[in-house]
């Protein structure tokens, strides 16, 4: 449903895998139905933080590009031009340089004389220098849409305008029809690509779909003298964004003109020191500001295509939001000064908590798709990615990031959507910190440990909605005598020299880590096992009192999380899983015999890790910790104190301990008797800073950042956690293909930065004989070995090969390290 961009695309794609039988449906006119699509002002910029949103747009520039309607192309490569006008914006130019040298993206780093080489109507003195893309450009989003819907059309897919949905009919847990005015249309799949209508088709479907749609201003100047260049490019046609009711012509040139006009031959250009954007329109210029206040609108509130004034999607400018706008406008383009805004639109698109796309099959309707929150910059790369998704059972690249699932429930009230979402749009340009936490709504979920946290001076982060600590500042005074190497102005942002100190505590005494973020599941019943057997990687036939570390495989091969299963009983397994994904991809496949739960927000769990450990745990239990008689990797029901709790022999850190569960109305009580115990051995409370640290000195891996589906265990390491002899498991065959001895294509890759003071922290580009050759995942200084480590995806590298990383445009030089770096013999654990 939604024959905008999305659709379009989708049917294209669906089409060219042989799914010929395929109804796209929209209740406004064809090829322009009034949703963002046709209004859209079509900037593709495809470099950012997220390598998957970076991979939607690569492909959408390509595919677009190879496509034309009457001569015209689909994409104009024109490039892209970030300009900073601030120190920390330069600064940050650099640090996107190294995305796209990671993701593979073409890009520069140009001076102020480049700019206005590229930009001659800048005011160069304004400008510190500027990012350079010139793959980047802009997307006819309109001609597309035609062009995608004639190649579908040829293949046997439809398209019905003037068909507005009214229901979403279902039986036995699936879809089974769309019902619209016109009509009921029987389907086995139906996809929501409706933009910001989306909500609307997801109640009907009885599906949440968490976006918010947000106005945004566009505006386009009067014809200005500078842009004019004759006959060449004429004064054009500026109808391709404002007028889609068909008077004008969706080519994007006049009509009746010979030759086409090209719009634009300068780069999109981008002021986000000022959240604004601008593109030529011929002879005039184009501007969108994110600068105004959040303009939300309800979707459900949003007019008939034929009862709006211009088109559902487009509102009336408001001028009074975009004067401070012209203002920074003239001042960066003095030729402005004498020119003035001719007309101007807010235009609705949609708004995640998180500013990633909504896809997926909902496992609650079977058959119902979403491919929404979704711009026309990622659009062909979405479709590409849902198709396969929908015919092959696996999109080839990781969507983790993207998927419906990934979504607390607390994170799903509308008036958290709406706030977060409003948030995304006044961010859209900030220069954001990978740690940096959202402001509100805050604080959402605390363990049962809060309190103490507090009062312990805790410095809280956020994540999935739980406030978790990262440093205290009550162990400020364990700083004394550190030697630290100092750190830059980006890397000292949401740090401490404490986290060095808990860190250091953690090796030689006791600290103690609320885990309790950490996923919980409990599975039970008679096919338990069997079940948790056929979808991971190891062999969980052990005894009860066991626990191992093992990998949810897709079909393919692909990790799409790692687990720690304890067996508490024959039929009673606990599972350590990552995300609300792992629990709905376990339901889906889950037999009548089986139940899973999520227990988390009932359960806590504290981390008790150091070489004092058992001095401080023994004396509060009447069982046996010693490690004959609990040793590591197993599990016991016992008491601490009062407290009954699940002690788990693991250790995250590379430090002797355990993890004890309870639950969580005894979880203060929990922490007060280990926090009471402790004073004696010198115990600490420690947060997630000291903990990444030490698990990167120890190799242990993060699912999400140091692999995913698009990385099978033998690339990623974790070969060991495979057992090819238990019976047949998902992925299995897939990995048949990549056993060992055979050398994989890529490894993730232990490296030491040589220099003592460097420091990278995640997603840099890494550089082999100086050409780029992969990416950080996880960085984090090694405070026990001295140096940063970090975990890169590389070509397979001999041990004591250099190579580069690159921060902040400067190569720093690294060392490939044979893993793990910290006890390779595991005597620390293992005692």
């Amino acid at each position: 449903m939604g024959a905008g961009i999305v659709g379009c695309s989708l049917a294209d794609e669906l089409t060219a895998r042989g799914w010929t039988d395929v109804t796209v449906l929209d209740q406004g006119p064809l090829p322009a139905p009034g949703g963002s699509t046709s209004h859209a002002p079509g900037l593709v910029f495809q470099t950012g933080p997220s390598r998957t949103l970076t991979a939607f747009a690569t492909y959408t520039v390509e595919k677009f590009t190879a496509l034309e309607v009457d001569g015209l192309p689909c994409f104009d490569a024109v490039g892209g031009l970030e300009l900073a006008t601030t120190p920390e914006r330069w600064a940050d130019l650099h640090r996107r340089a190294g995305f796209a040298a990671s993701w593979g993206v073409r890009a520069e780093l140009v001076g102020p004389a480049r700019c206005k080489e590229l930009w001659p109507l800048i005011d160069e003195s304004l400008v510190y220098g500027g990012l350079h893309t010139p793959d980047d450009g802009l997307a006819r989003a309109v001609l597309a849409c035609r062009a995608q819907m004639e190649r579908a059309r040829a293949r046997g897919a439809r398209f019905l305008d003037r068909h507005t949905v009214t229901g979403i009919e279902r039986d036995g847990g699936r879809v089974t029809a769309v019902v619209t005015d016109r009509g009921t249309f029987p389907a086995d799949h139906v996809v929501s690509a409706a933009g910001f209508w989306g909500p609307v088709i997801g109640r009907m479907a009885g599906v949440d779909v968490p976006l918010l749609p947000l106005a945004h201003q566009y505006a386009k100047t009067k014809p200005l003298p500078e842009l004019a260049l004759g006959d060449a490019r004429g004064t054009g046609d500026m109808r391709g964004i404002g007028d889609v009711r068909g008077t004008g012509d969706p080519r994007g040139h006049a009509p009746g003109a010979r030759t086409p006009r090209p719009e634009a031959s300068r780069p999109v250009l981008r002021h986000q020191d000022r959240d604004l954007y601008f593109r030529e329109h011929s002879d005039r210029i184009g501007i969108g500001s994110y600068a105004h206040r959040p303009l939300p609108v309800d979707p459900f509130a949003v007019p008939a295509y034929d009862d709006a004034e211009v088109m559902p999607s487009s509102y009336p400018f408001t001028e009074e939001d975009f004067a401070p706008s012209w203002d920074e406008c003239r001042r960066l383009l003095p030729a402005l000064d004498d020119s003035e805004v001719e007309e101007g639109f807010n235009g609705v698109f949609s708004f995640t908590p998180d500013g990633m796309p909504v896809l997926g099959e909902s496992r609650a309707l079977r058959g119902f798709w979403l491919a929404e929150a979704v711009w026309v910059t990622h659009s062909a790369g979405v479709a590409k990615a849902v198709a396969e998704w929908m015919v092959d059972g696996r999109p080839s690249l990781d969507l983790h990031e993207c998927e419906l699932t990934r979504f607390e429930d607390a994170q799903r009230s509308p008036a958290y959507v709406a706030e977060r979402g409003a948030r995304q749009f006044v961010e859209v340009y900030d220069v954001i910190h990978p740690l940096q936490p959202p402001d509100e709504p805050r604080p959402l979920r605390v363990s049962p440990f809060h309190i103490r946290q507090q009062e312990l001076g805790a410095v809280f982060l956020e994540g999935g909605g739980w406030e978790r600590p990262h440093w205290y500042e009550a162990n400020a005074s364990l700083t004394e005598g550190l030697e630290l190497p100092p750190r830059d102005a980006w890397a000292a942002r949401h740090w401490s020299p404490i986290v060095a100190a808990e860190a250091r505590a953690t090796r030689e005494r006791v600290a103690l880590y609320d885990m309790t973020p950490l996923r919980r599941l409990e599975v039970t019943g008679p096919g338990s096992l069997a079940f948790l057997q056929r979808m991971t990687s190891n062999n969980l036939a052990k005894k009860p009192g066991s626990v191992t570390y093992t990998l949810l495989l897709d079909e393919a091969g692909g990790i799409r999380s790692d687990l720690t299963v304890a067996r508490l009983a024959p039929d009673r397994f606990q599972v350590g899983a990552n995300s609300p994904a792992d629990l709905d991809w376990l339901l889906r496949h889950a037999p009548d015999d089986v139940h899973l739960r999520d227990i988390t927000s009932g359960t806590c769990c504290v981390g008790v890790w150091g070489p004092l450990a058992r001095a401080l745990v023994q004396p509060l239990t009447r069982d046996d910790f010693s490690h004959e008689a609990f040793g590591y990797f197993k599990a016991k029901e016992t008491y601490i104190g009062h407290v009954p709790v699940i002690a788990l022999r693991l250790s995250y850190v590379g430090e002797l301990g355990w993890e004890l569960y309870t639950t969580a109305d005894l979880g203060l009580r929990l922490w007060d008797t280990l926090w009471e115990a402790g004073r004696a051995h010198g115990v600490i409370a420690a947060g997630r800073s000291a903990f990444n640290s030490l698990r990167l000195e120890k190799g242990y891996r993060a699912w999400g950042h140091d692999m995913t589906t698009e990385h099978n265990p033998y690339e990623a390491g974790l070969a060991f956690a495979v057992r090819m002899d238990k019976g047949d498991f998902v992925g299995r065959s897939a990995l048949e293909a990549h056993r060992e001895p055979s050398e994989p294509a890529r490894k993730l890759t232990a490296l030491l930065l040589d220099d003592p003071a460097a420091v990278v922290l995640g997603k840099e580009p890494a550089y082999v004989d100086g050409a780029p050759a992969g990416y950080v995942t996880s960085a984090s200084y090694g405070y026990t070995l001295g140096r940063c480590v970090a975990y890169a995806w590389l070509p397979p590298l001999e041990t004591g090969t250099g190579v580069h990383v690159e921060y902040f445009g400067e190569k720093v030089p690294a060392t490939v390290a044979e893993e793990p770096l910290f006890d390779p013999e595991m005597t620390r654990i293992r005692r």
